[in-house]
């Protein structure tokens, strides 16, 4: 059992069980925004589409920068350690075991993985592979940064950067159907608009 509240806010098991305890007022959340918009005349598919994305943008990226932001032992103790050169972490946790590559390699790709997929399907701007790599890498230029300021003891790396972005571009890959769909049926709403003055 986790005891006192750093057990709950301070090990990856906390966070992961605030996560899932969490899920029901997320989905209340979703309910609460999809209805508000439904009054105001937004169409249902739409109130629901932009309400789930916008949760679930936060819901699937919180805790996981959460978790990576999270101290080590000698927090505080230590400064800041900076790897610059790309895939020589990547190299360094390969030698410590294929379980411990994959977990590692997984998780830096799921950081961003939610905003990845679900910000082109609310933002028309950010319907673009390139547009979300760019926004991923920067969202982790400043958790790495974050990390290195606050003296976290933990080694902030440009291949976490690079995995981060990856996730995310790979996770709009798996959604483009969906917000090209939405593109498609945006621009024709638009041109069958009636123009004001004809």
């Amino acid at each position: 059992m986790l005891k006192g509240w750093h057990g709950w806010i301070g090990t990856f098991t906390g966070v992961a069980l605030i996560t899932v305890a969490m899920l029901p007022l997320a989905a209340l959340t979703v309910w609460a925004l999809a209805r508000g918009r439904r009054a105001t005349g937004t169409t249902p598919t739409w109130a629901w589409r932009r309400s789930l994305a916008e949760v679930g943008i936060v819901y699937g990226t919180v805790p996981w920068v959460w978790m990576i932001m999270l101290p080590g032992d000698r927090a505080g103790a230590v400064s800041g350690r900076v790897s610059l050169v790309p895939l020589r972490d990547l190299l360094t946790i390969a030698t410590a075991g294929p379980l411990t590559a994959a977990v590692q390699v997984v998780g830096n790709l799921l950081v961003f993985a939610a905003l990845g997929f679900l910000a082109p399907l609310r933002f028309a701007a950010l319907a673009s592979v390139p547009r979300i790599l760019a926004l991923a890498a920067g969202c982790s230029v400043l958790v790495e940064a974050a990390q290195y300021v606050l003296r976290l003891d933990r080694v902030s790396s440009v291949d976490d950067v690079l995995l981060n972005a990856a996730g995310a571009g790979l996770a709009a890959l798996a959604s483009r159907p969906w917000w090209r769909a939405t593109a498609r049926a945006s621009s024709d709403r638009l041109r069958s608009a009636p123009v004001p003055g004809r």
